[in-house]
């Protein structure tokens, strides 16, 4: 089963758009048709998309229920009661976590907090924790990305007699948590909040802001409490990129703000992530350096069970402290990879196998590690262009935990919800979701899944995925001029990606290579000049490239490479065709 081609699909060229914004902002033409491919055609919105000013963010007390947590929490830290930061285990989670949890310290207000285990608990409040919780005297409990569908869990923390604020950014059920509980979530119905697309982290900042706002009984924050927004700033920041929240109006403001700080004055925490992600301390951090060498260090002590270690490594002011717990995230990375690769070549046999002409891939596996398979999954919708759920069968028990992701167009959760009958449990949205179920009714789900599949795909089967790219470019465009005119449209993520440009004709130079038995690497000319091409994950596309009789077409991101302090110019690959000409849908 090989991966499905993708069709290119080549951007409009809108030359009297692009000519206008470029001749009135006074920007490159190729800045300009960036801006004009991503929406922005007048002057005012290019200049609030490329300034990002920090005058731009909103004022956290437009949020609903902000206020009311604010009244809530400073009275129960005048009533001297226990107070509970409760977080999920992902990056989001542990960074807001850090957020509230490190103001408090600095107040000198007695708190602690609780991050659930993801094998043993799973996401968000469950009810064991709220009893513990309960017994050891905690009254008040302040949710971090998560909790605003925990119906059952806010009804027992009122029956315990535990007072529960909740923030939160995912999706709300019909019928929200009740109970007494104060809610602060961008999206609750009646919302004016002008930014419904914050992350986790960034509504724990906005409560940080805010409880920092009514402390100094003014509108300008104290500077020591300015000082620790900023460094709360570096956190929010770490959360919405991980988060893949998309990267417009206060969310770009954020992140723009905070890769500045992180670059200029990390915190102690920061600094040793920096250090053991191969991260230069004091060179200018992109969002990518954020979601490909921090955010998986993060994730991987939560994917294999360690999560409470990410939170006191954020929140330590030990320097050795920071560099011992930085390095222990390292080694479970380097497991996690470990993981991963062998599910990968696991699954990819697996659909080989039995995924042949089926609408969608439903894999399961005895040996495969729960906190992963998302992961996998979604390398495998990227390979073959189709929805996937990986199971991992739980040794010596009677079911197994999946995840899912799917495929523009297609709604997990109402596929899982129209497949329930076969399940225990699920729960999700659109792109991914997760699911219960029993061993022995994996066979039947996949058969009724897959059935589902080919009734929703028009001819049985998904669309071909579609690949759009930004422009056609030669390959003498490729300068570091260009790529310092591409770093105005930092920072790169959901709904700003980095930009992909296309360049045909172009001649294989030299043997390709193999890296680490995964990777393919090759060099491509055109006229004088030459660059290096770097596919991750394309080593089994060799022959596929060498089919071209010595021609390529490529569709890649440029990027800076530097080595032994030189900078060169690398193409990331994301599709290629082999042959002169490129076929375009």
């Amino acid at each position: 089963m090989p991966h499905v081609a993708k069709a290119w699909h080549l951007k409009p060229h809108d030359a009297l758009a692009i000519r206008a914004l470029s001749q009135s902002m006074r920007i490159s033409p190729v800045i300009a048709q960036l801006l004009v491919n991503r929406g922005v055609t007048e002057e005012a919105d290019a200049r609030r998309f490329l300034d990002a000013g920090m005058n731009l963010l909103h004022s956290p007390k437009l949020m609903p229920g902000m206020e009311a947590a604010v009244d809530r929490i400073l009275d129960a830290i005048k009533d001297r009661k226990k107070i509970c930061v409760y977080g999920d285990y992902d990056v989001d989670g542990t960074t807001g976590t850090a957020i509230l949890v490190q103001l408090f310290q600095k107040l000198q207000v007695p708190i602690q907090f609780y991050v659930p285990n993801r094998l043993g608990e799973g996401y968000g409040l469950n009810m064991d924790a709220l009893r513990n919780l309960h017994a050891e005297g905690v009254q008040v409990i302040i949710s971090v990305d998560c909790g605003i569908a925990a119906l059952e869990e806010t009804k027992l923390a009122s029956e315990l007699g535990i007072e529960m604020i909740i923030t939160d950014h995912h999706e709300m059920r019909d019928e929200l948590p009740g109970g007494g509980a104060v809610l602060v979530h961008p999206r609750l119905p009646g919302s004016l909040y002008p930014w419904g697309s914050l992350s986790g982290s960034a509504v724990a900042f906005k409560l940080a802001w805010a409880l920092s706002v009514r402390i100094s009984n003014h509108d300008r924050v104290r500077p020591e409490l300015r000082e620790l927004l900023m460094d709360s700033l570096c956190l929010a920041t770490l959360g919405l990129v991980a988060d893949v929240v998309p990267l417009q109006d206060e969310n770009r403001v954020l992140v723009k703000h905070g890769l500045k700080r992180i670059s200029e004055q990390p915190t102690v925490g920061i600094r040793a992530l920096l250090e053991s992600s191969k991260l230069g301390v004091e060179q200018q951090l992109r969002a990518e350096d954020i979601a490909f060498r921090i955010a998986p260090r993060i994730n991987a002590a939560g994917r294999l069970g360690c999560a409470r270690s990410v939170v006191e490594l954020l929140l330590t002011q030990c320097p050795d402290q920071a560099r011992e717990l930085a390095d222990f995230l390292d080694q479970r990375n380097t497991q996690r990879q470990q993981i991963e690769r062998r599910m990968l070549e696991q699954a990819q046999e697996l659909a080989e196998r039995d995924g042949e002409g089926r609408p969608a891939l439903v894999l399961s596996h005895p040996d495969w590690h729960a906190g992963i398979i998302g992961i996998v999954a979604g390398k495998l919708v990227d390979r073959y262009g189709r929805p996937v759920i990986l199971i991992a069968q739980h040794d010596g028990k009677p079911f197994g935990t999946g995840s899912a992701r799917s495929i523009p167009g297609f709604e997990m959760h109402t596929a899982l919800d129209a497949c329930r009958d076969d399940l225990i449990a699920h729960g999700g949205h659109a792109m991914a979701a997760g699911l219960k179920i029993a061993a022995d009714r994996i066979d039947s789900f996949r058969e009724r899944f897959c059935e589902y599949a080919a009734q929703h795909f028009p001819q049985g089967i998904p669309p071909v995925p579609k690949l759009s790219i930004d422009a056609e470019m030669p390959l003498s465009s490729l300068t570091i001029g260009l790529l310092n005119d591409l770093d105005r449209l930092e920072p790169y993520g959901a709904d700003n990606p980095r930009p992909l440009f296309l360049t045909g004709n172009l001649q294989l130079d030299g043997e390709p290579r193999i890296l680490k038995d995964v990777h393919l690497k090759f060099f491509v000319r055109s006229g004088n000049s030459r660059f290096a091409a770097i596919g991750f994950y394309m080593a089994d596309r060799l022959d596929e490239l060498l089919s071209g009789g010595g021609k390529v077409c490529l569709v890649y991101r440029p990027k800076r490479n530097v080595w032994q302090g030189q900078t060169n110019i690398e193409m990331e690959l994301v599709d290629f065709q082999p042959g002169p000409d490129a076929d375009l849908a």
